[in-house]
C-alpha cells in the first residue's frame, strides 16, 4: 500500500468516526448539562462541598466559581510538586525548583499541559495520578461549563442565572470523561500502550540481563490527556514514543480522542438552542478548517528539495517512521486546531510552511474544533462578530439567536478576541528584546524567532505543544509562560460568561425578512472569512517575520 493511499484511507476512518459520534455524544452531552435528576454520587460530592445542586448562579457567581476552584487547583497542585519527594511513589525523582513547579502547576490548571521537563524522570506516579491526571479531567470539563452557561444565555430569558458550576463540573467529570476514559484506557493498553504501577517493567533481555525501563500509568493518563485535549506526557517523547503511541492504528484512536467532544460539542449547542442546523453551521466552519490544515501539512512535508529529503521521499527528520507522513501531518493538524499539546513528531523539523502552519492553527484561537468547550465558546465568539458585521452592511441591529447584539455584547465580544494576541505578541516581543532570554534559542534568524513564537502561541493559547529548539526550563520563561497560560486562559473566560449574562437578561427577539439565517452556507462562508480576517491577519506581522521569512528563503 502507498503511503498516499494509506493517509487517504485514515483520514476517511478519522471523519467516519468522529460523523457517527456527532449526533448521540452530542445529544448526551446535552441530556447531562440539562437534566434535573442528580446521581447518588453527584449528591454525596454536593453534600460534601457544600452546594445546593439545584440553585443556579448568576454570572459573576460562577465567574468566582470557576476562578475559587482554578485557585485552589493551583495551590494544591503546586504543594504537591514541591512535596513529592516526602510522599510515597515518588520513584526517588530529585525535588522541582520553583518556578518550574509554579508554570507545572498553572499548565495543568489551565488545560495547558505545558511541559518544561521530562516526565518520567521529574515526577513520581503519587503527583501523576493525583496531581496531573486529575488536572487533566477537571481543567477539561471547566472549559465545556463555561461554553454551557454561554449557551445557556441564548437560551434563557429574562434572567440573572446561568447554571450552576459545580453541578456542571461534577457531571461533565463523572458522566462524561470519566466513562470514555476507562474504555479507550482498555483498548490503548490492549494495543500495546503501557499500564502498570510500578516504578519500572522489565522488557526484553540486554546481553542476558534484564533491561529495565521506566514504567508507569501511561495508558490511563495517555487517554486522560487526550480525551481532554491536554497536552503533556510520562515520556519526554510524547506520542512518538512506543509505549505511548505503539501502532498507527493507536495512533488513529489518539487523534479520534483529540477531537471527538470537541467536533460533538456543536451538536451539544444545536440542541440545547432548539436548531440542530446552527451546530450543523459551527461544525461547517469547524470542519472546512480541519481539513485544510491537514491537508496543506501534509502537501508541504511532503515537498523536499535537499538530497537528504529527496531520499527519504519526504520530510521525515523529527517523525517516526511506523508513523511517515500522513499520521504525522494529521496529528500535528488536530493538536494545534484543539488545545491538546500532544505530539507525535518533532514539530521544529517540520518544514517552514508545515511548521507555520502549525502556529497558526493556534492564532485562530484552536477553534476548529478546538479544546474541550474553549473551542465552542471561541466559535460562537467569532460567530457574533460575523452577525454584526453583516448588521453593519444593511444598516440594522444585528442578532444572533433572538437575541440583539449592542454596544455591550460586542465590548465582550471585542476584548476577547483581543486578549490572546496581546499576550501573544508581548510576550514573544519580550523575550526577543531580551539578550539572555533571546541566547536561549538554538536557532537564529527566522526559525529561532518562530520557536519563540510558537512558544508563546501555545502558552497563551493553552495548547502545551511546544516547536522545541529553545531553553525554556529558566526561571524567566516559566515565570513568563506561565503568566500567559494564567491570562489566556482566564481572561476569556471572564468575557464569556460576562456575555452569557448579558444574553441571559434580554427578552427573545422574533425573527423577521431582516434576520440574517445564520444555519446556511452563507453564513458558513461569512463565519469562515471573519475567521482568516479578524483573528488571522492580526498574527501576520509576526509569521512574515518566522515561518513565512523561512519558507521563501
Amino acid at each position: 500500500m502507498s503511503a498516499t493511499l494509506a493517509g487517504w484511507l485514515q483520514a476517511i476512518a478519522l471523519v467516519g468516526a468522529l460523523a457517527l459520534c456527532y449526533r448521540p455524544l452530542g445529544d448526551y452531552i446535552a441530556r447531562l448539562l440539562t437534566t434535573a435528576k442528580h446521581l447518588r454520587a453527584e449528591k454525596a460530592l454536593y453534600r460534601l462541598v457544600g452546594v445546593d445542586g439545584d440553585a443556579d448562579q448568576r454570572w459573576p457567581v460562577y465567574l468566582r466559581s470557576v476562578l475559587a476552584f482554578s485557585t485552589l487547583s493551583v495551590l494544591f497542585l503546586y504543594g504537591l510538586i514541591r512535596l513529592q519527594t516526602h510522599l510515597l511513589l515518588s520513584l526517588g525523582v530529585p525535588e522541582m525548583e520553583a518556578h518550574q513547579a509554579w508554570n507545572t502547576a498553572i499548565s495543568f490548571t489551565a488545560n495547558t499541559n505545558w511541559q518544561s521537563y521530562s516526565g518520567e524522570s521529574a515526577m513520581g506516579h503519587l503527583v501523576q495520578m493525583t496531581g496531573l491526571a486529575v488536572q487533566n479531567f477537571v481543567s477539561a470539563a471547566v472549559g465545556i461549563a463555561v461554553v454551557a452557561a454561554l449557551i445557556r444565555g441564548f437560551t434563557r430569558n429574562r434572567t440573572d442565572r446561568v447554571g450552576n458550576f459545580w453541578v456542571d463540573l461534577t457531571r461533565i467529570s463523572l458522566r462524561l470523561l470519566l466513562p470514555i476514559a476507562i474504555v479507550f484506557a482498555l483498548v490503548l493498553a490492549a494495543n500495546g500502550v503501557v499500564q502498570n504501577f510500578h516504578g519500572f517493567h522489565e522488557v526484553g533481555t540486554l546481553t542476558g540481563a534484564q533491561q529495565a525501563i521506566p514504567g508507569g500509568p501511561v495508558a490511563s493518563q495517555e487517554v486522560i490527556k487526550l480525551l481532554g485535549t491536554n497536552g503533556g506526557g510520562f515520556y519526554n517523547a510524547n506520542s512518538a514514543h512506543p509505549f505511548e503511541n505503539p501502532t498507527g492504528f493507536t495512533n488513529l484512536v489518539e487523534i479520534f480522542l483529540i477531537l471527538v467532544i470537541a467536533f460533538s460539542l456543536p451538536r451539544t449547542f444545536g440542541r440545547m438552542v432548539g436548531d440542530h442546523r446552527q451546530g450543523y453551521a459551527i461544525v461547517a466552519v469547524m470542519g472546512l478548517f480541519w481539513v485544510a490544515s491537514a491537508a496543506l501539512i501534509t502537501f508541504f512535508e511532503h515537498q523536499h528539495g535537499g538530497t537528504a529529503l529527496q531520499a527519504a521521499g519526504a520530510a521525515m527528520e523529527g517523525k517516526e517512521q511506523r508513523l511517515g507522513i500522513a499520521g504525522s501531518s494529521l496529528f500535528a493538524a488536530s493538536t494545534t486546531l484543539t488545545s491538546t499539546g500532544a505530539v507525535n513528531s518533532f514539530h521544529d523539523s517540520y518544514s517552514p510552511f508545515g511548521g507555520g502552519l502549525a502556529i497558526f492553527n493556534m492564532m485562530l484561537g484552536e477553534i476548529a474544533p478546538g479544546g474541550t468547550g474553549s473551542g465552542l465558546y471561541g466559535m460562537l465568539i467569532l460567530a457574533i462578530v460575523a452577525v454584526f458585521v453583516a448588521g453593519l452592511m444593511v444598516g440594522r441591529t444585528p442578532e444572533y439567536l433572538g437575541k440583539k447584539l449592542g454596544g455591550r455584547e460586542m465590548k465582550f465580544a471585542s476584548l476577547y478576541i483581543l486578549t490572546t494576541p496581546t499576550i501573544v505578541l508581548i510576550g514573544a516581543g519580550t523575550a526577543i528584546a531580551l539578550p539572555g532570554e533571546r541566547a536561549g534559542m538554538l536557532n537564529s534568524g527566522a526559525h529561532g524567532f518562530s520557536e519563540v513564537l510558537y512558544a508563546f502561541t501555545s502558552a497563551a493559547n493553552n495548547n502545551g505543544s511546544a516547536f522545541a529548539g529553545i531553553t525554556v526550563n529558566t526561571t524567566w520563561y516559566d515565570t513568563a509562560l506561565g503568566l500567559a497560560m494564567v491570562f489566556g486562559r482566564f481572561l476569556p473566560m471572564v468575557f464569556v460568561l460576562a456575555l452569557a449574562g448579558s444574553l441571559a437578561k434580554q427578552q427573545p427577539v422574533p425573527a423577521s425578512a431582516g434576520t440574517l439565517p445564520t444555519h446556511k452556507p452563507l453564513f458558513v462562508g461569512l463565519l469562515s472569512g471573519v475567521v482568516l480576517i479578524v483573528v488571522g491577519l492580526t498574527y501576520f506581522p509576526a509569521l512574515a517575520l518566522g515561518p513565512i521569512a523561512e519558507g521563501l528563503h
